[in-house]
């Protein structure tokens, strides 16, 4: 292989700014207003929210806090819902469709708001998104649908004509696109370590490295087992996502693992990068395995990540087919060597949208389905708030019946290499429709 595919490092590009440490080991406090599971975005969120409000609350996290997909992620705030508007219309009805699509542009400002208000160095930029259209055919759609969009939210989002294109993003492999203004991006572990500071100084106990084994009701409230000793909890909010483990096998069969890898190339010359990305915009495009990708903050450097169907170990296959990925759009970066490839687990459910759901007395946040900078705070938070019995900051459109049960799944999934070969057999399609 050469030796250019190979990155020098598999830790995440991120880290570099804020690296992920375990915390110093706290006492265990026997009794507690509220036991959250996992201490990412959404565990964190939810447990600064309880402290505020003056509940003793403690999070525990299997490793160290943010060291999954908090992290790992490619750090750009779309919130995006995977089901189009057409399909939430169709499988809910047009109004919950609309208030849940109107939830987004909520959630993004709320989390825009929470970075400025506790002024958390995360280095977020409003960028915008650009997102790219495989074939003139689709362009008409996803114009169709930024239209559509800006009326009925009034977000600014407008078509990008194929003449247009190089205005916005160095290449030819699209047909035009469309951007959204109100996305943009941050170093994710930098507004993990930020938020984890902001809770810790809120009365957050947060205990690394302390997996939960087991949940069970005990009169009014629950007996939480931990690996540090048994915990007395009145409320118990579960928030993990992608590493969900077998202390809550209810949720463990309604979530499915799925790899997501993440490249970073070595730092580019100045002059090249006003080529490739001359607004430093997020990007994005309209394929079932497509990419994402966006400049590094200081605009060196560019990140791609995409789904990655390896299941063991670290492969270099996968890194192999991001590298070709970014070549295949930027051609003039076929020599260009790479500093990182990590990957992490995002979790998609049946709905494939994010959720609060209860069950048996025990809280879960969770199902953020590959978009957690943005659900995750936000859908934490409402948790959070429901806990607490505050109806007017409680309400969410996610808050609804729990996803559905994947039948034959215990938390192993070994169909995903067959369905990730079945979106790649779509996406070829795709291709080839467009290329006629």
């Amino acid at each position: 292989m050469h030796e250019r595919s190979i990155a020098k490092q598999s830790t995440p590009f991120w880290w570099q700014a804020a690296p992920v440490k375990p915390l110093p080991q706290q006492p265990l406090t026997n009794k507690l207003d509220v036991l959250i599971v996992g201490a990412g975005y959404a565990g964190l969120s939810a447990g600064l929210a309880l402290s505020r409000a003056g509940r003793s609350v403690a999070a525990f996290d299997v490793m160290s806090p943010g060291e999954g997909a908090s992290s790992r992620n490619g750090g750009i705030t779309s919130g995006s819902i995977r089901p189009d508007y057409a399909t939430l219309s169709r499988r809910f009805g047009e109004k919950k469709a609309l208030t849940i699509e109107a939830e987004g542009k909520i959630a993004r400002e709320f989390l825009y708001d929470f970075i400025e208000t506790e002024r958390l160095d995360c280095n977020f930029q409003l960028t915008g998104l650009f997102r790219g259209a495989i074939g003139f055919e689709q362009y008409e759609s996803m114009a169709r649908g930024a239209e559509a969009l800006a009326k009925r939210l009034g977000i600014d989002s407008y078509a990008v004509p194929h003449v247009e294109q190089r205005n916005y993003i160095g290449t030819d492999f699209y047909r035009g696109g469309t951007v959204r203004m109100d996305i943009g991006g941050l170093n994710p572990a930098k507004f993990h370590a930020e938020l984890l500071r902001v809770a810790l100084a809120a009365g957050v106990t947060v205990h690394s490295n302390t997996p939960v084994s087991s949940i069970a009701r005990d009169g009014a409230g629950f007996r939480v087992v931990t690996s540090a000793g048994t915990v007395q909890a009145r409320q118990v909010l579960v928030c993990t996502n992608g590493y969900t483990d077998g202390a809550t096998p209810y949720l463990r069969r309604r979530l499915v693992p799925v790899r997501s890898r993440i490249i970073a190339t070595e730092e580019l010359a100045p002059e090249v990068m006003a080529r490739l990305m001359p607004k430093l915009m997020m990007m994005s495009e309209g394929l079932q395995l497509g990419f994402y990708y966006r400049p590094s903050p200081d605009g060196r450097r560019i990140l791609l990540g995409g789904r990655d169907s390896s299941r063991v170990g670290d492969p270099a296959a996968p890194t192999l087919r991001l590298r070709k990925g970014l070549v295949k759009r930027f051609p003039e970066l076929g020599d260009v060597c790479l500093s990182h490839s990590w990957f992490g687990n995002v979790a998609m459910n049946r709905d494939m949208l994010p959720r609060i759901f209860e069950k048996d007395g025990v809280l879960y946040a969770t199902g953020f389905c590959g978009s957690g900078v943005v659900w995750a705070p936000w859908v934490g938070t409402r948790a959070a708030h429901k806990l607490l019995g505050h109806s007017e900051h409680a309400y969410s459109a996610f808050d609804f019946r729990p996803p559905a049960c994947i039948p034959f799944y215990r938390g192993n999934p070994w169909f995903m290499p067959a369905v990730i070969q079945g979106y790649g057999m779509q996406d070829r399609i795709a291709m080839w429709r467009a290329s006629r």
